[in-house]
């Protein structure tokens, strides 16, 4: 019977640990932890799987300019400041609509929309 109530005891302190230690796990969990960026995306997936297709075409201005206008007037030395107009937003460049901001872009996967924008030259 002492066996018994000894093995319990033993299984009850165990599990009381670990179920401390799970909810240490638990509340660290919820800290905001960055998604993960996957490597070797392109810039033509990043802007296919975001929504700037809602306002930008290829070849046709719609809400905002045209790849090929961006194209036509930015070259590779402005890739940071563009870069930083998708993260940002911006307005006033294109007319009166803003564009708005795209924070979860980290700055390398809005450079490499850019860099895939201006290879639209006409």
């Amino acid at each position: 019977m002492k066996k018994l109530f000894l093995t319990g005891m033993v299984s009850l302190l165990v599990f009381s640990c670990s179920k401390k230690e799970n909810s240490e796990v638990q509340s660290t969990d919820s800290v905001d932890v960055p998604t993960p960026v996957v490597a070797n995306v392109s810039g033509q997936a990043l802007i296919e799987s975001s929504d700037c297709m809602a306002c930008h075409n290829a070849d046709e201005r719609m809400i905002g300019p045209s790849y090929k206008e961006i194209a036509a007037k930015y070259s590779e030395k402005d890739i940071e400041t563009l870069a930083s107009k998708i993260i940002e937003g911006g307005s006033g460049v294109w007319g009166d609509v803003p564009m708005q901001a795209h924070p979860q872009f980290s700055k390398d996967d809005a450079k490499k929309m850019v860099e895939y924008i201006l290879k639209q030259k006409k």
